[in-house]
């Protein structure tokens, strides 16, 4: 049995590790952004629209509860006959958003992942996330390393359609910077 003292250490423990990896992962597709020239964005729209689908889904991921999501950069939902209603399924921007924009935006998602993370508390952490009944159901903690599993995927397409299309891409992040708390 573990005393407070421990489970308060363990619990501090896993919100730090999981803010440095999240955080890296985060770190990881800023370093892509900043360094992909916005006219190859501009004239390659899957590498604009794979940092903006990814920034929206970080957004959207770090809203708890689910359901009260809006995003400072609009979009339209896409219609599909099998997702519900008021579910999120994939997103179609407005308009081709500035790289500064999408840079703003990425800092705002990651003060939010920051505080998210922060502010987690053991009933925190198994607190239930349904975006809509027979959709997403996950405890937060989970739903925290899937959006982290989700940005980095995108980071690493990012990386190969820099490498391929500018001969460069961003290095390696082990860890976030900031500590918690």
């Amino acid at each position: 049995m573990l005393s407070a003292g421990q489970y308060n250490n363990m619990i501090d423990a896993l919100k730090e590790s999981l803010w440095k990896q999240f955080g890296a992962s985060i770190d990881m597709l800023k370093n892509a952004i900043q360094l992909c020239p916005e006219e190859y964005w501009i004239a390659n729209k899957k590498i604009f629209y794979t940092i903006y689908h990814t920034l929206v889904f970080l957004d959207y991921y770090l809203t708890i509860p689910a359901g009260n999501f809006s995003s400072p950069l609009p979009f339209t939902l896409t219609e599909a006959d099998h997702i519900p209603k008021d579910a999120i399924d994939d997103v179609v921007p407005d308009r081709i958003y500035t790289k500064k924009e999408l840079l703003d935006y990425l800092q705002a998602c990651r003060n939010k992942c920051y505080q998210v993370i922060n502010n987690l508390t053991p009933e925190k952490l198994t607190e239930r996330w349904i975006e809509n009944p027979g959709t997403m159901n996950y405890p937060v903690l989970e739903l925290l390393l899937y959006n982290m599993r989700h940005v980095q995927h995108h980071a690493a397409q990012l990386n190969l359609f820099l490498r391929q299309g500018i001969n460069n891409a961003p290095r390696w992040v082990s860890r976030a910077e900031e500590e918690l708390g």
